[in-house]
């Protein structure tokens, strides 16, 4: 389960956007469902993602907050030493939904359509 406390500690103060956007981008990729987000590459880089926020919604027991994350995707080859195909990373986005739990910081994900 993610705990994005930092964040919740800092919600309904003017650094709370900058200490999410840090919180988030400080996560584990594998907690993030980028290979489900691809859509023009077949494998999710782990390596770097960058994170915007787009929406951010006070509901009575959550903090939802609507974000598109960049990153990148690579369609690999067979690996074979003669196999020509160059390895290219390609441009991915996805956007995702992260509801912050106002009591204990439980975060959920959820990848939006887009």
């Amino acid at each position: 389960m993610i705990q994005l406390t930092e964040s919740l500690k800092a919600w309904k103060t003017s650094a709370f956007t900058s200490v999410l956007k840090k919180e988030l981008e400080g996560l584990d990729v594998a907690v993030l469902p980028l290979q489900q987000g691809l859509a023009h590459s077949s494998y999710a880089l782990e390596d770097k993602f960058q994170v915007m926020i787009i929406a951010v919604s006070e509901y009575s027991d959550v903090i939802r907050v609507k974000t598109g994350i960049f990153y990148s995707g690579l369609i690999p080859g067979c690996s074979c030493a003669d196999d020509p195909t160059p390895v290219t990373e390609y441009s991915e986005y996805c956007e995702v939904s992260f509801d912050i739990n106002k009591i204990t910081a439980d975060t959920t994900v959820t990848l939006l359509p887009t």
